[in-house]
Order: C-alpha cells, then structure tokens, then sequence
C-alpha cells in the first residue's frame, strides 16, 4: 500500500478528503500524487478489507473506487456501502466502458463513473465538481424544507425523512432531490439533473431517477412523487 505525505504548504485540514481504492500500486502512487499536489488529502487502499479498516476511524469526502479488484470488487464494495447506510460519493474507475457496465456501477451506488484509460486532470475535474456540488447544496437556498406526501425533504442539510424517519440518500440523490425541491411541481429537464463537466446520457439520468424512486414511491413503476414529464424530464408533485 502507498500513502500520501502531503506536504503542509500544500494542503491543510480543511481540504477535502479522498479515500482512494485501487489494487494497482502504479495508479495509486500517480493519483495520490497528483490529487495532493492539486489540494486534496488523500488516503489509499488496496482492496476492499484495507478500504474498510480506513474508514472506521477516518470521514470522507469523496472515494476513488476501482471496480475490478481481486477478491471482493468495487460493485460489491458500493453495494454494501450503501446497504450500511454509507452516503460517501463514490467515483468508480473501470476499463469497461460500456453503457450497461456504467449503469451496473450507478445501480451499485457509485454517484460518477470513469473508464479507463483516462487523464488525471479529468478525475480532478469530477472530483472538484461532485465535491463542490455536495457543499453547495448544503448551503440550501429557497424553502428550507418542502413536503411531499409523508416525506419532508431540508434543502439546508440534505435529509430526507419519512414521518420523522430518517431516509439514507447517496450525495447523487441528494443533490438531485435538491434540484427537484428547489423547483417543486415544475418540470425539470434531464439535462438539469447532470452533474457539471460530464458527459451523462438520459439513461444515466433515467437509472439514478429509478434508483431515487424505489425510496420515495410505494409503487417504483407508478410513482406518485417524482413523476415522469415524457419527452423532457421529470417533476416533483407535492399536491
């Protein structure tokens, strides 16, 4: 395993946090690297099990996941993640970069995906964006809640709870809840929904929408809630 030691001019406690996973001992050396040089505090990990003991006494803002890794993979990694209730953004890495392989990784609960080979400076640049979007929408503005049915959704700290219950969200789900709340029975377009500086296509968007639904819709396949604007987008009902 390689780890970081972030020079102190070049980073400081309030950087954001990456915990990077890789079994490749050359793209981990590079990434963390380059990652630290550019403000981030990394921490690495070889496989899942390594990933695991990190996490207990460490937080996160972000994880690099790779998908393909002997023993237990990045899918099986995410999915008990978020089984466990854990809402870290994940950025999934693989040298699969058919449609049906980056849904497989979103329906895992990764909130971003890159195939392989890529350049260090894109992996940057969704890091910043999915870092920058979870702060931002922290912030909240408009209606500091909104109610739909028995759910009330805080757009200033991106909870959902049903009857006071709380409902765990991925930081994908939450920002694209976010986005609907702050437009509550309008119709948003698909291309609202995508994160900034990707290159997301509407079935992406239809996957993470029906990954959304199956935790707000007693009935997934005729929602109530977030509802389907054929041809355009989707809405949040709160009549």
């Amino acid at each position: 395993m390689v780890e970081a030691t972030p020079d102190k001019a070049a980073i400081h406690d309030a950087s954001p946090h990456v915990l990077l996973v890789d079994d490749d001992t050359r793209i981990r050396t590079l990434l963390t690297k380059y990652l630290v040089q550019n403000g981030y505090r990394v921490t690495s990990a070889e496989h899942a099990d390594d990933a695991r003991a990190k996490m207990e006494g460490l937080q996160f803002d972000a994880m690099v996941l790779d998908i393909m890794m002997p023993g237990e993979t990045g899918l099986e990694f995410a999915k008990s993640l978020r089984a466990a209730s854990s809402d870290v953004p994940i950025i999934m890495l693989t040298a699969r970069s058919e449609t049906e392989n980056r849904i497989e990784g979103l329906e895992a609960g990764a909130d971003d995906y890159l195939p392989k080979p890529f350049e260090p400076r894109e992996l940057l640049l969704r890091l910043n964006a999915l870092v920058r979007r979870t702060a931002s929408t922290a912030e909240g503005t408009g209606p500091e809640q909104i109610v739909f049915g028995p759910f009330t959704f805080s757009l200033l700290k991106l909870e959902l709870k049903k009857r006071g219950e709380p409902v765990k969200l991925t930081e994908r789900e939450k920002a694209i809840l976010a986005t609907f709340a702050n437009k509550p029975n309008e119709t948003v377009p698909r291309d609202d929904l995508c994160p900034p500086n990707t290159e997301v296509g509407e079935r992406t968007i239809d996957v993470q929408i029906n990954r959304l639904r199956r935790k707000i819709e007693a009935e997934p396949a005729d929602p109530v809630w977030l509802q389907t604007v054929r041809g355009i987008g989707y809405k949040l009902s709160t009549d």
